[in-house]
């Protein structure tokens, strides 16, 4: 027999949309909340990543909007130094479970159930137990997990690895007890940048490490997104260098290698055009550190792995027979099919800006406090799919710019927006004037450069032809 919970909202997964949506939920309304989550704490995929993962974004700008994350501080050693700090995994860990322990809970307003699975039908149920629970008809079912975030140590591999062969997942690496003659980082994503880079910060020769890379990537650069005052000249100069670029570019083709050019996007080789993007971050002086790997296989996916050899989908090799491969594999942020994001019972949380999964959350439950019918809800939490193809870092700037203008013409929202810690875009913009006047001239201009800059981008992708197009312009449709 299931217990019954009588509760407004039922959110699937702690992790860091989950606790973004249920803070803005308690700080803007009195609505009560159960949390039901597979895993012993609350973070999410953080509570198994590899130990020394740190995020590729500032920690002002990742948590909830109700506590900030890590001290504001500056990095004073190491490849991030002179930018702010980058929280660690054990960071992000005790900071969730701060926020659980000290904001939620004690509100009076939040049932957690840790180490239990959602099962559908409205029911959930204990991993340790089997006891069952239930919600009634009036409780939203709001679904933290749609994302699928993944990472190595969640799966084995999708190609095969022969039993003699030396494969560790990332989160064994510190483990390593002795030297190998070869260091095989499989997969080109943040998985795979922060293998090479632990290794490399161990001392570890360049040589000595081979790069699976089954599609280069564009890079963005950390530097270009810093927040606060004493970064606001650099900050500012990237807008401009970004935003002029689109101005002036004659095709998507033209605007990337614009970006190119004046550093906005980082391409690793000289001689090999990225066809990725997806929203990694290095700082200059990691950049330096990556292009010292001169082994980088690049023969698509790798399709199984020998001790006398390794193949992938366009071709093989020959591995060191001393060789340490470290399967960094897993697609972390796997493209998801964007869907309304409100859906009469149940709402999914997505992306509704680029590369900002927290923020969204913490946007869509504040759009959810704020307004009424799910028509007007989700008009202003159109969903922004996570970043694949290279051209595709043009198509989510222009989605999240046409988002930022239909927000900016709601007071409650552009209201909101002014005060959530959260969105790193607000810190890039002018203090609003008191003065009402002055206020809504700024606001003004601001709208019309953001409809030029949308106008040039709609302009670039129309003119695409092929595939990108296709892919590209079905993703606008509901814009």
């Amino acid at each position: 027999m299931a217990e019954s919970l009588d509760v407004d909202y039922l959110v699937i997964g702690a992790g860091a949309m989950g606790m973004a949506f249920v803070d803005t939920l308690l700080t803007d309304t009195q609505k009560t909340v159960a949390i039901v989550d597979r895993y012993a704490r609350p973070s999410g995929h953080w509570t198994v990543a590899y130990p020394y993962v740190r995020l590729h974004q500032p920690s002002a700008f990742y948590g909830v909007n109700s506590r900030q994350l890590g001290q504001d501080s500056i990095d004073e050693v190491g490849w991030n130094k002179g930018l702010s700090e980058l929280a660690s995994r054990d960071e992000v860990c005790a900071y969730y479970d701060h926020v659980m322990r000290h904001t939620f809970l004690p509100s009076g307003r939040v049932a957690y159930y840790p180490k239990h699975e959602y099962t559908g039908e409205r029911q959930f149920h204990s991993i340790l137990t089997n006891k069952v629970f239930q919600v009634g008809k009036r409780t939203r079912i709001v679904d933290a997990t749609y994302m699928k975030v993944k990472v190595p140590s969640m799966s084995p591999p999708v190609y095969e690895v022969a039993k003699d062969v030396q494969l560790i997942t990332p989160n064994n690496l510190p483990s390593v007890n002795r030297p190998y003659a070869n260091y095989t980082v499989v997969g080109a994503g943040k998985t795979g940048i922060d293998a090479c880079l632990w290794l490399l910060a161990n001392d570890v020769d360049p040589t000595r490490i081979s790069w699976i890379m089954p599609r280069d990537s564009f890079f963005l650069p950390r530097d270009s997104i810093q927040p606060g005052p004493q970064f606001a000249e650099k900050t500012h100069a990237s807008l401009d260098a970004i935003n002029g670029s689109v101005m002036a570019a004659s095709s998507m083709d033209d605007l990337l290698k614009r970006w190119v050019a004046c550093q906005e996007l980082l391409q690793l080789d000289d001689e090999v055009w990225p066809t990725m993007f997806r929203c990694a971050t290095v700082s200059l002086a990691e950049f330096e550190q990556l292009q010292k790997i001169r082994s980088i296989i690049r023969q698509g996916r790798v399709v199984s792995v020998e001790p006398n050899k390794v193949t992938l989908q366009n071709g093989s090799y020959t591995p060191d027979p001393d060789s340490l491969f470290i399967d960094c594999s897993a697609d972390a942020l796997a493209k998801q099919t964007a869907v309304p994001v409100f859906q009469n019972d149940k709402i999914r949380l997505q992306s509704v800006r680029y590369c900002q999964q927290v923020f969204s959350a913490a946007f869509i439950s504040h759009v959810e406090a704020s307004y009424d019918d799910d028509e007007t809800k989700n008009k202003l939490c159109r969903p922004v799919p996570h970043p694949n193809e290279g051209v595709d870092f043009a198509l989510v700037q222009l989605q999240s710019h046409l988002n930022g203008l239909h927000w900016n013409s709601q007071p409650k929202t552009a209201a909101w927006l002014q005060q959530a810690r959260l969105d790193w875009f607000g810190t890039f913009m002018p203090p609003v004037p008191k003065d009402p006047t002055a206020a809504q001239e700024m606001i003004k201009q601001v709208t019309g450069q953001l409809e030029a800059l949308c106008s040039k981008l709609r302009q670039i992708v129309g003119d695409l032809s092929g595939k990108d197009a296709t892919r590209l312009k079905a993703q606008l449709a509901l814009y």
